[in-house]
């Protein structure tokens, strides 16, 4: 499992995490992702791509998973 450090900010939204860890070679892929369910947040589906991820919280896409510290 890898991490992400948020460092001095207190969440990033799903879309921008899934660019800066490179799960998604864009935005535009990230979108289209997380609208097709295929992302999961602490094991739930999530669908919204500005969701406000926290330090605690796992991120998950077709086998790659991130921890938010």
């Amino acid at each position: 499992m890898e991490e992400f450090k948020l460092a001095e900010k207190e969440f990033i939204e799903l879309n921008d995490l899934l660019k800066v860890t490179r799960m998604c070679e864009s935005g535009g892929l990230a979108k289209t992702m997380i609208t097709e369910g295929r992302v999961t947040v602490d094991g739930k589906v999530e669908i919204k791509r500005r969701c406000k991820i926290r330090s605690g919280q796992i991120v998950a896409m077709e086998g790659r998973e991130v921890r938010i510290v």
